[in-house]
């Protein structure tokens, strides 16, 4: 039996080179993403003056192998500035989760046109009612224009016109 001060909880034991390397390299990933922001968004951050100075001088670099060098220098800084990591990564969490929703409702309308290209007017009549003020007219012509392309196999020129019009009036209900 060990002796009670002679035992060591696994807190008590270095990381491995590996787990090392891994946070590493996802500090990295997330300084990358960083120097990617445009100056508004980092401004509004949270940064140390070294970090933020750091980030700024980033701009000035046009080698990339002297990018991807100052890229783990940011890396490094991120890991002793744990308010400023915490910042960094709210913004780049904001903005996945901004990315997920834009991917999202483009596959919506792409859904929607393809029921219209499919259904037809049982598509149309559920569109109508959804968006009353959309021009009824002008998306039959454009659903028909749309299904003539695919059966003459031409570009899909009106399948896109259908797509933008649906993304105004989607865009015009949600104001």
């Amino acid at each position: 039996m060990i002796p009670e001060d002679e035992q060591h909880p696994e807190e008590d034991f270095p990381r491995s080179k590996s787990a090392v390397k891994r946070e590493m390299l996802a500090l990295q990933s997330l300084a990358e993403r960083l120097v990617e922001q445009g100056d508004q968004r980092i401004a509004r951050l949270e940064l140390g003056p070294s970090l933020r100075a750091a980030v700024d001088e980033y701009a000035r670099i046009k080698g990339r192998g002297a990018q991807r060098r100052h890229t783990r220098r940011l890396a490094r800084l991120l890991d002793e500035d744990p308010e400023g990591l915490a910042s960094v990564r709210e913004l780049i969490g904001e903005e996945d989760r901004q990315s997920v929703q834009d991917k999202a409702h483009f596959h919506r309308l792409e859904r929607w046109r393809a029921r219209l290209l499919e259904e037809g007017n049982g598509a149309l009549s559920e569109l109508i009612a959804q968006h009353p003020r959309a021009d009824r007219q002008h998306l039959r012509r454009l659903i028909r224009t749309a299904q003539g392309e695919v059966a003459a196999d031409k570009p899909p020129a009106a399948a896109r016109k259908l797509f933008r019009y649906l993304r105004q009036l989607d865009e015009a209900g949600a104001d």
